[in-house]
């Protein structure tokens, strides 16, 4: 029962159109957008609600612009390679999506305009001089995962209130080094002033995860959180079926694993933040520069529990916080 709208995004006024490429001026000429992700080929909510947006903007895939997508299967061998034959397309926009790919393409091209859809802490990796005035070739949306470690945290504390052993499960390189030392240090003060025993379980592949869940079972683990990653977000389905057989209360990012039956999440709207992306295409399509337009941040943040999982796990989620659920899976 969904109670309110949850998404407001900051939204940059475009600025002053001028003439970025003009491959994409030329009348009668289809415009074409390189599409750049660190895992496989996969349908997601993200791909779904970019596609979304710019149909929303009047295009029309194989009509009036042309999409070329590459992934890189999270090797970054593979990652490098398939952006530098992106770049040698010569799209008239890249859109990378995640940090990670977003730091790839910087290094591929200084003169593409690049789309970051979905970044966690573009100022601190270094893929923008500010979220105001980008400055270089870059721009895009951004989703405020690492900023609200701590936050997830708490929440998880409000649904167990006797939770002392929790887990961290994260992916070390899944950002630039600055914005995973930060998320370090965050979860792991977070965990002090709560008064809990962190234990950080890393998983650089998705043929990790099984180890990770063996080392939170061994060391007793009595929940455990996701830190924001691309792979962790790809791999949500089998991570909510190892909480699941390993009965481990769970906190996630995003909404996408609550869905799956995960117990919880809090944080901003990937479909949305993906639709927004679209527009940045648009703008730049149209001659707006990356350098001009400002990085978009979401503004509010849903918190969504699901009672059926909750129930399954012997828990029970007190009526206050499911009064300010903004989500509520029965």
């Amino acid at each position: 029962m969904r109670r309110r709208e949850f998404i407001c995004l900051l939204g940059g006024a475009a600025a002053t159109a001028r003439p970025l490429t003009a491959r994409a001026q030329q009348a009668g000429r289809i415009p074409r957008v390189g599409a750049l992700w660190s895992g496989p080929e996969n349908r997601s909510t993200a791909s779904n609600g970019f596609d979304r947006g710019l149909r929303e903007l009047g295009y029309v895939e194989g009509q009036n612009i042309a999409i070329e997508r590459r992934y890189g299967g999270w090797t970054q061998e593979r990652l490098y390679a398939t952006a530098a034959e992106l770049v040698g397309l010569k799209p008239d926009v890249i859109v990378a999506w995640s940090t990670t790919v977003a730091l790839v393409a910087k290094r591929a091209t200084s003169s593409i305009p690049i789309v970051g859809a979905i970044m966690a802490d573009p100022v601190g990796d270094g893929l923008v001089a500010s979220l105001a005035r980008p400055g270089g070739n870059i721009t895009g949306t951004t989703f405020l995962g690492p900023e609200l470690v701590a936050k997830r945290l708490q929440l998880l504390r409000d649904v167990l209130p006797h939770l002392i052993r929790v887990a961290a499960l994260w992916h070390p390189t899944a950002y630039g080094e600055r914005t995973m030392a930060g998320i370090r240090h965050d979860i792991e003060a977070a965990a002090r002033t709560l008064g809990m025993q962190l234990q950080l379980v890393p998983a650089a592949s998705p043929d990790d995860l099984a180890g990770a869940f063996s080392a939170m079972t061994a060391q007793r683990a009595e929940a455990f959180i996701v830190l924001p990653s691309p792979m962790m977000f790809n791999q949500y389905g089998r991570i909510v079926k190892l909480a699941a057989k390993d009965r481990l209360p769970s906190m996630y990012q995003s909404r996408e694993a609550v869905d799956l039956g995960g117990l919880m999440s809090y944080g901003a709207s990937i479909a949305e933040l993906a639709r927004r992306s679209a527009g940045f295409v648009d703008r730049i399509l149209k001659g707006a520069r990356p350098a001009e337009l400002p990085v978009e941040q979401p503004t509010s943040f849903e918190l969504v529990i699901n009672l059926k999982t909750a129930r399954a796990l012997d828990l029970t989620v007190s009526r206050d916080l499911l009064l300010v659920a903004d989500d509520v899976i029965e």
